[in-house]
């Protein structure tokens, strides 16, 4: 059994960054803290690896001196908990997205929508190539304007310029659509 003093030097090479501080607890605590995150979880040993994984992971980053081994252990119990919460709350999120994810849609396109898809793409073919491909580059592409610039052979205000110009038309043009 640890002696306080013992628990806190060890402890504290820990918090310090001690790689064979960390190693020696590492291998007295590892077994320890398996039967902990079995107990808490009742999951499989695989699980239950993770959990001692993600539990040293938070010893290395955050153990401070602790003064004996009973508060060591309570520390140790304090984080194993909250690790198997965490994976098992993370694990519950990932089932629920996934099912989710697998529903099929309970709701047809809405028809104005596709409308207005439509309308777009007519009015795409009406502005001409050059500017088409200024939108496709910017909103399809995600390119900077600076990147649009050096691909057309213009700076990037201009492009900057022309855009706006043609949103707005765009934008012009659809309101009018509705007005009717």
């Amino acid at each position: 059994m640890d002696l306080p003093s013992e628990t806190r030097t060890r402890t504290a090479a820990i918090a310090s960054g001690d790689t064979e501080a960390f190693a020696q607890f590492f291998d007295e605590w590892f077994a320890w803290m398996g039967r902990e995150a079995a107990r808490l979880s009742g999951r499989d040993d695989a699980f239950c690896a993770d959990i001692v994984q993600d539990s040293m992971m938070r010893v290395i980053r955050s153990l401070k001196p602790l003064d004996g081994a009973d508060d060591l252990r309570r520390w140790l119990r304090v984080v194993v908990r909250s690790c198997v919460y965490d994976r098992l709350r993370a694990g519950s999120r990932r089932r629920s997205r996934d099912r989710e994810a697998d529903r099929p849609a309970s709701r047809q396109p809405d028809p104005h929508l596709q409308e207005r898809i439509r309308w777009l793409g007519r009015e795409l073919q009406s502005v001409g190539d050059a500017n088409a491909d200024l939108l496709l580059m910017r909103y399809r592409f995600g390119w900077t304007l600076q990147q649009i610039g050096d691909a057309v052979g213009l700076k990037a205000g201009a492009v900057d310029g022309r855009l706006r110009r043609l949103l707005g038309t765009l934008r012009r043009r659809g309101r009018g659509r509705r007005d009717d």
